[in-house]
């Protein structure tokens, strides 16, 4: 064997920090509802965005291999200052959006758990989260066990609500393979599930959680860390997928069947207990619960990350965690609706996404800048298609937002 599992699980970590993303509470409230509206029939928009993910993480992972820098401090060498303001502006505050809902979903986790009002439970969630990030202190790898961690729940909570769902494996496989969009909703949710899965604070991300691992390194040693850190991406990207085509299929199976439509995280919870058992709605919450905490540190490391590599604006790490962490809490505790402030952070996010997959493409096809890691003419024709193509959906689910259609 070419490697042992003991060299791969030296470097499995990274990929799983950023997995948290796709995991997010945005993915419970998208997923949820197009099951229960449109049964099975876009579980496949499930498999193509996970693709879509793996190929971005990893070109964002080479990129801090090969370069030794995460992406913003490479947008700084490259691009000219007022380019880089542009940025920066724009991935703080898509960094600030996604940790808003993230926030909330771990404050509704809490609320739907132990009655704790909106407030207490993000002020709660906050400080769950800072102690997440704070860990950082004693190594990247203290991080990535407690992530690794909640991760685990999030996928034995929905192993358990696909055991009490019952599902129709046979249509689960049918609609995984074969695409269907029923009707022009269809296309939105699509979009929306889209829209919620590929993040562009987690590209920014990747590229700097790769460097605990990566010092000192020769060109030999670079292209082995590439190697592992591509099984890194592979095994957690594909459990995001495994627990968001969960959520699809349960959703589906479940409310789908009983003619329920879903709208929002609380009545997937309330109507849970009813049809499968308090045992079901209590799984669905630590689920949410485990998304909200982990999802909503990862947000914040982004926000670090982001805010340390522009510009030449140094503030203290704690009081980076602050800024990013604070417009959070203001608006849970300000009583905004939690499916307007999802909604709002999903717009900051298409806007915020051709902001990081256009400079990590045009970074990784210089020669000069990756050396023998540049992207090759394949590789190349494989990231235009997909960045135009997931830069069009959050375009169409952007326009959508702001028309009001969804």
């Amino acid at each position: 064997m070419p490697f042992s599992f003991r060299q791969i699980a030296k470097f499995l970590g990274p990929a799983f920090i950023v997995s948290v993303a796709y995991v997010d509470p945005g993915n419970f409230a998208t997923n949820i509802s197009g099951g229960s509206i449109f049964n099975y029939n876009l579980v496949w928009v499930i498999l193509w965005s996970n693709i879509m993910a793996i190929f971005l993480q990893i070109n964002s992972a080479k990129l801090g291999i090969a370069t030794g820098y995460n992406l913003s401090q490479m947008c700084k060498k490259v691009f000219s200052k007022r380019i880089n303001w542009f940025f920066w502006i724009i991935a703080e505050l898509a960094a600030i959006a996604t940790t808003m809902a993230e926030f909330l979903g771990g404050a509704l986790g809490l609320y739907l758990l132990f009655g704790l009002s909106l407030p207490l439970a993000g002020l709660l969630t906050g400080v769950i989260s800072f102690a997440i990030t704070y860990m950082q202190k004693y190594g990247q790898r203290v991080v990535e066990i407690i992530i690794f961690t909640l991760i685990a729940v999030i996928s034995i909570s929905y192993a358990i609500e696909m055991f009490l769902a019952k599902p129709d494996w046979s249509s689960v496989a049918v609609h995984t393979l074969i695409p269907s969009l029923p009707n022009g909703q269809a296309v939105l949710i699509a979009v929306g599930m889209l829209g919620a899965t590929v993040m562009p604070h987690v590209i920014y991300l990747h590229s700097q959680l790769v460097q605990c691992r990566n010092y000192g390194m020769n060109d030999e040693e670079k292209v082995k860390h590439l190697k592992m850190e591509k099984i890194d991406v592979i095994i957690a990207m594909n459990i995001a997928f495994i627990i968001n085509a969960a959520m699809v299929i349960v959703s589906a199976a479940v409310f789908y069947q009983k003619g329920i439509i879903v709208n929002s995280i609380e009545q997937a919870h309330q109507s849970l207990e009813p049809l499968l058992g308090s045992l079901s709605s209590g799984a669905f919450a630590i689920a949410l619960l485990a998304s909200g905490f982990s999802s909503s540190a990862v947000g914040s490391m982004a926000g670090e990350t982001v805010m340390d590599g522009f510009v030449d604006v140094k503030i203290p790490l704690n009081i980076r965690r602050l800024i990013t962490m604070a417009p959070a809490m203001i608006i849970i505790a300000s009583g905004v609706n939690p499916m307007k402030a999802l909604l709002l952070s999903q717009v900051c996010l298409s806007f915020a996404l051709p902001a990081a997959i256009i400079p990590m493409l045009i970074i990784t096809g210089r020669k000069d800048l990756m050396g023998r890691f540049v992207n090759g003419t394949l590789t190349k024709i494989a990231g235009f298609i997909i960045a135009s193509l997931i830069i069009i959906l959050n375009a169409v689910l952007l326009y959508l937002t702001f028309s009001g259609k969804v």
